[in-house]
């Protein structure tokens, strides 16, 4: 039987449990907020498992499922992991070990303004592997930003069954919904509270600690052209260069969505790059006359 500890309870719609701010810059690519939560997290579930972490040989860690492109939630694993491996030192037990598991992705839609049943189908459509002979008899902990509709653990909850995988396993939540007549759509309050236009994604983006995700990637390659200029013109080349590169390393390329944007990166990189040389030539002239 699985087990379950979520940090904040989602009762009212109109009060948040947590700092709405810094849970959006954190779904777009702030790791400062991410270690925060991780820390408060930690915090929490360590109180009520702790005894429990104390009797495990072999601790193995899981963010959400994701492909090439970190989710938000693995930089929130990342860092709990940090907290409990120091737990695990100071207890003079083993280190634990982040593992992953494997997920083909193919959609665009906005996930955070579905229902359950709209959800499942989407992510139905995914593909998953997970290494069982790793994973299997061990004590896993899966860890996700919110619960909202249970769509994600029962995702997980197959993968598992399916690869006929045996072990003990807790389902980490920063936050959960437990008002079930609220809207899933209050995921997406809480995911875009802070991104209200491209230049609230640009101030994140060239904040110190920031680290592209799979919202944030998706989120430039699926904006228009004027917004994508403007994101192109206000950050660094080193950047631009990032979101390209993860882009194919996610396979978006293949994405029709996602194409138009991705070939006009292409192109700008690909003219800067020509321009920096040819610069570099006539500066070079110059200095030897």
């Amino acid at each position: 039987m699985n087990k379950r500890y979520s940090l904040h309870k989602i009762e009212c719609e109109s009060k948040s449990p947590f700092n709405e701010e810094a849970y959006s810059r954190f779904k777009f690519g702030d790791t400062h907020c991410a270690r925060l939560f991780a820390e408060e997290l930690f915090d929490g579930f360590i109180k009520e498992f702790g005894e429990e972490i104390l009797q495990q040989k072999e601790i193995i860690l899981f963010p959400s499922p994701y492909h090439s492109i970190p989710t938000a939630s693995n930089f929130l694993c990342s860092y709990f992991k940090e907290q409990l491996n120091f737990f695990l030192f100071e207890n003079n037990l083993p280190a634990c070990i982040e593992s992953k598991i494997h997920r083909n992705q193919t959609y665009v839609e906005d996930y955070g303004n579905m229902n359950f049943e709209e959800r499942m189908t989407l992510i139905s459509k995914d593909t998953y592997y997970i290494d069982k002979h790793f994973i299997d008899g061990k004590f896993c902990i899966f860890i996700d930003d919110i619960k909202i509709t249970g769509s994600h653990e029962k995702t997980v909850d197959k993968i598992l069954k399916d690869y006929n995988v045996n072990g003990e396993f807790i389902f980490v939540y920063f936050a959960e919904l437990m008002n079930k007549t609220i809207h899933p759509k209050i995921e997406n309050h809480y995911n875009y509270f802070k991104i209200k236009s491209v230049n609230d994604l640009i101030e994140v983006i060239n904040s110190d600690g920031f680290s592209f995700n799979t919202r944030i990637t998706k989120y430039i390659l699926l904006t228009n052209e004027e917004d994508f200029e403007f994101i192109f013109n206000n950050i660094s080349r080193k950047k631009s260069t990032k979101i390209l590169s993860n882009a194919i390393s996610n396979n978006y390329h293949k994405v029709e969505e996602y194409q138009n944007n991705i070939n006009k990166l292409k192109n700008k990189l690909k003219w800067l790059s020509t321009y920096k040389k040819d610069k570099d030539k006539v500066l070079t002239h110059q200095n030897l006359q």
